[in-house]
C-alpha cells in the first residue's frame, strides 16, 4: 500500500507487519486531493451497499464540489427510495445507469454480482477514457477470468470492500458523527494503476465510507475470502449450526424457547459480544464449563475445517461463481423461497421478549461448536496464504461487529433472507451441508474425550494476537441496530 496523501502505518501481526491506514472524519478534508482528478462519482445500484456507500460518500464530500450520483437501470423499483434520500434527476444526481457511468470519473459498480457478470460489457463500453472502475467485491474478476476476459485497458481498477453489510456501513458511519472513527473496516485492492493514483483514490473512497482502518488485499484474495466466508461462518455455517443445535436441545427435552435461547440467542448475543470485546479464547472461560467446551470444540473442528476447505476449492475453481450466475437465470421465473419456515423461527419473538428477565448465558456446547467453526475458517484461510488482516476481518470481526448484532436484533433466518443474492444463494447451498456435518459428525461425538492437542493449538493460535492488534483500532462504539 502506498499514498502521497494519507499516513501509511504498520500493524504488527503474527510473523511480521501489514500496511494499514487509519480513518476518521478529521481526514475528510483530504479526500478531494486524494481522489486525483475525480469530479463526479457514479454509484451504480441501490441495494444495501449501493445505498450506504452513495449516502456516506455524499455526506463525506459535502461542500467540496464533488458530485455523487446514483445510476439505476430503467424501471428500477429503487428510484423512489433514492429520491427519498435526496438524489434527484433535477440536479443530476439520479439517472439512468449507463448515462451516470458515462458521465463519471469514478464508477462504483454495486449492482448484483450475477447482473454485473451479464452486463459489464455495456458499462465498460460507455466509460470515459481513463475513468476509474470501482468494485466492492472481486466477483467480477473471477467471472472475467473464467471466460478468458479482462478489465478494459487504460482504466484504473480499484476495490474498496467494507467488512460488513450495507446497513452496518451506513449505521456506524452515522454513529461516527459523535464518535470519530466509528465505521466498518474495509480492505482495498489496486488491480490496475495506469495513472499512478489508484492507491490514493481507493484510500479516499474507503475513508469516505467511514472505515476506521483500511488494509490491503488483492481482488482475487478478496473474492475468495468473502465468498467462502459468506458460505461458512458469516452466514451458511451459523444458520446450519443453530438449526442443528435447536433440534439437539429439543430432543434433549428443552422447551422450544429455551432451545432457541441456548442456540441462536447464545451465539448472536453473549458469544458474539465476548469475542468482539475480549477475543476468541475468552469464550472458553466464559462458558463456565471448559471441559464440555473442549469436547464440543474437538468434535466440531475437523468436520467444519473439511467443509470450509471444500467451499474454498469450489470458489477458487469457479464452480461457486458459476452456480450464482446459473441461479440468476433460473430465478427470473422461479423466485427464491424464504428460509425461515422451520419451526424454530416461530419462537423468535417470544425468545426476544424474555431478554433481560434472566442472565444471558453462554452454553458451552454451543460455544464450542461455534468457536471451532470460526477457528476452522481462520486456519483454512491462513493455510491458503491470506494476510492476517483479511483473515480476522472476514472470519471474526465482520461476524461479531456487523452480522451477528443484526441477527440478534432480527434473527438469523431474517438475515439470510435479506442479504445479497450471492450470499443468499450460498447460504442455501452450504447451510444444510454444515447442518448435516454437525448433526451427523460433531454432535454424536460429544461424549468422546477432548483432543488435548487440538485444544492446545486453539489456545496458542496466532489469530489471537492478530485479533488483539486489530482490536486496538476498533472504534469505541458498538453498532446500534
Amino acid at each position: 500500500m502506498k499514498s502521497s496523501v494519507f499516513r501509511v502505518e504498520q500493524m504488527h501481526v503474527p510473523g511480521g507487519s501489514e500496511d494499514i491506514v487509519r480513518g476518521g472524519r478529521d481526514l475528510f478534508g483530504l479526500l478531494p486531493t486524494a481522489l486525483h482528478g475525480v469530479e463526479r462519482i457514479g454509484v451504480l445500484g441501490w441495494g444495501p451497499q449501493g445505498r450506504a456507500q452513495a449516502l456516506n460518500l455524499r455526506d463525506s464530500l459535502e461542500g467540496t464540489g464533488l458530485v455523487v450520483s446514483v445510476g439505476l437501470r430503467p424501471g428500477s423499483t429503487s428510484a423512489e427510495d433514492a429520491r427519498r434520500h435526496g438524489f434527484s434527476e433535477d440536479d443530476g444526481t439520479l439517472g439512468d445507469w449507463l448515462e451516470v457511468a458515462a458521465a463519471s470519473d469514478l464508477v462504483i459498480l454495486l449492482i448484483a454480482d450475477a447482473a454485473l457478470a451479464a452486463q459489464h460489457e455495456e458499462i465498460f463500453a460507455v466509460l470515459k477514457p481513463g475513468a476509474t472502475i470501482g468494485l466492492s467485491h472481486g466477483f467480477l474478476l473471477g467471472h472475467l477470468t473464467s471466460i478468458g476476459s479482462a478489465f478494459p485497458d487504460g482504466h484504473p481498477v480499484i476495490a474498496v470492500c467494507p467488512k460488513g453489510m450495507g446497513d452496518s456501513v451506513r449505521r456506524l458511519y452515522q454513529q461516527g458523527a459523535t464518535v470519530n472513527g466509528a465505521g466498518i473496516n474495509a480492505s482495498i485492492a489496486v488491480h490496475a494503476d495506469p495513472d499512478g493514483h489508484a492507491w490514493d483514490r481507493a484510500l479516499a473512497w474507503s475513508i469516505g465510507l467511514g472505515s476506521p482502518y483500511t488494509f490491503a488485499t488483492t481482488l482475487r484474495s478478496e473474492y475468495l475470502s468473502d465468498i467462502v466466508g459468506e458460505r461458512a461462518i458469516l452466514l451458511g455455517a451459523v444458520h446450519g449450526l443453530v438449526e442443528a443445535l435447536y433440534r439437539y436441545f429439543r430432543i434433549e427435552g428443552a422447551d422450544p424457547v429455551t432451545a432457541y435461547e441456548r442456540s441462536t440467542e447464545a451465539i448472536t448475543g453473549p458469544i458474539a459480544r465476548t469475542i468482539s470485546t475480549e477475543g476468541l479464547a475468552a469464550v472458553r472461560a466464559a462458558s463456565g464449563d471448559e471441559e464440555r467446551f473442549d469436547r464440543a470444540y474437538s468434535a466440531a473442528y475437523g468436520p467444519a475445517r473439511d467443509l470450509v476447505a471444500e467451499v474454498y476449492d469450489e470458489v477458487a475453481d469457479g464452480t461457486e461463481l458459476r452456480s450464482v450466475i446459473l441461479a440468476e437465470r433460473r430465478l427470473a421465473t422461479r423466485p427464491m423461497t424464504e428460509i425461515g419456515g422451520s419451526p424454530m423461527w416461530s419462537h423468535s419473538a417470544e425468545a426476544h421478549a424474555r431478554r433481560g428477565t434472566a442472565p444471558a448465558g453462554i452454553d458451552p456446547l454451543t460455544a464450542g461448536l461455534f468457536v471451532a467453526t470460526m477457528t476452522a475458517q481462520v486456519d483454512e484461510f491462513a493455510a491458503r496464504g491470506h494476510a492476517w488482516s483479511e483473515i480476522v476481518n472476514e472470519s471474526v470481526i465482520e461476524a461479531v461487529d456487523s452480522l451477528l448484532p443484526y441477527m440478534h436484533a432480527r434473527d438469523v433466518a431474517y438475515m439470510v433472507d435479506n442479504c445479497s443474492r450471492t450470499a443468499r444463494l450460498g447460504t442455501r447451498r452450504w447451510g444444510p451441508r454444515f447442518q448435516a456435518a454437525y448433526e451427523q459428525l460433531a454432535l454424536p461425538n460429544l461424549d468422546q474425550p477432548a483432543n488435548p492437542e487440538l485444544v492446545k493449538r486453539f489456545l496458542e493460535n496466532p489469530a489471537h494476537d492478530a485479533l488483539a492488534a486489530a482490536a486496538e483500532l476498533r472504534p469505541s462504539v458498538d453498532i446500534s441496530v
